[in-house]
């Protein structure tokens, strides 16, 4: 554990310990960015018939995104076999697979010069392959844009299936993300056809086909988690070996979502940071607004510099101490 004194909470408690959320705290509200880039992005995804999660989920920090030309294209559809109680994806019958739809990512990404470009999907419980099919196709399309192009692909769990990972490594994406999203105890009620034991397994059989690609997960914290379950899930992923780990305040999207329990204050993220950082993750981003896929490149360009270094220090050339080298 590092050497970081624990914040107090941002939050008062009830009788029992549960936390009781105050109105939306003033570090979560940004202004609005406007300006050409943002038209570009969402006139370049309409006009490739595309979703973007940052729609589809209503996540925070979109413009910002858009503003920077950074964004995370959703394949195959926008209607989701799962109802998981935090999330605004609309919940259905999907559609069959969109089979151009992989040469239309490839499009958008050239219309908007895209050297990193991260693709998820919604959940495909319907297909046989659960969805991974269309993601390797969608990288093999963006390489045969660009064979120089970064894919960072943020993957469902596929039931816990490791045929359909196979698939996805196969096309060798730069980075594999898939996101735990929350701790163990709290999987029944709020992502009830999901398994905590499936996306752990996922990211270490995903280590285990490609020892050298990053693997990446994420957590949303103010779920009704206990600090100490946060710490538990930390050191799983370091278990299996994961790289890169995001954290990051839960916002309600709609009153008909599971309701905020808590709103963690930045210096309860910064000690969740070091506690990663001491763990040996080689990136930890953790803010209140901190999603999954935002900044990706940045933090995947971080990522390769720590390794580099690393490498340097085992081959003798670097006096390297960082514990993630040992």
């Amino acid at each position: 554990m590092p050497e970081v004194l624990r914040p107090a909470r941002g939050t008062k408690l009830r009788d029992g310990g549960a936390a009781t959320p105050t109105r939306m705290p003033g570090w979560l509200r940004r202004p609005v960015p406007r300006g050409p880039q943002v038209e570009r992005v969402r006139r370049t995804i309409a006009h490739h018939s595309l979703c973007t999660v940052c729609e589809s989920a209503a996540c925070p920090n979109r413009l910002e995104c858009y503003s920077s030309g950074r964004f995370t294209f959703m394949i195959l559809g926008d209607i989701c076999t799962r109802g998981c109680a935090y999330c605004k994806v609309a919940v259905g019958r999907p559609l069959p697979v969109d089979q151009g739809e992989p040469e239309r990512v490839a499009g958008a990404a050239r219309d908007l010069n895209l050297n990193y470009a991260v693709v998820t999907s919604v959940c495909r419980d319907d297909l046989p392959d659960g969805g991974a099919t269309q993601f390797a196709r969608t990288i093999q399309a963006l390489r045969d844009w660009n064979d120089h192009i970064m894919v960072e692909v943020l993957i469902p769990d596929f039931r816990g299936s490791l045929s359909e990972l196979q698939i996805v490594q196969n096309a060798h994406p730069t980075v594999l993300n898939h996101n735990l999203e929350t701790v163990p105890r709290l999987y029944r009620q709020l992502r009830p056809q999901g398994r905590y034991e499936w996306a752990i397994e996922l990211l270490d059989r995903a280590k285990s086909i490609s020892p050298d690609t990053p693997t990446k997960s994420g957590l949303m914290l103010g779920l009704g988690e206990r600090d100490d379950e946060i710490v538990a899930v930390l050191e799983d992923l370091r278990r299996v070996r994961c790289d890169v780990v995001t954290l990051g305040q839960y916002v309600r999207p709609s009153l008909d979502h599971y309701p905020v329990q808590r709103y963690l204050t930045p210096d309860e993220f910064s000690w969740f940071e070091a506690v990663g950082k001491d763990m040996g993750f080689s990136q930890v981003a953790a803010g209140p607004l901190v999603r999954s896929s935002f900044a990706a490149a940045a933090v995947y360009e971080s990522v390769h510099v720590s390794r580099n270094v690393c490498h340097e220090a085992e081959s003798g050339r670097l006096s390297c101490e960082d514990r993630r080298c040992q």
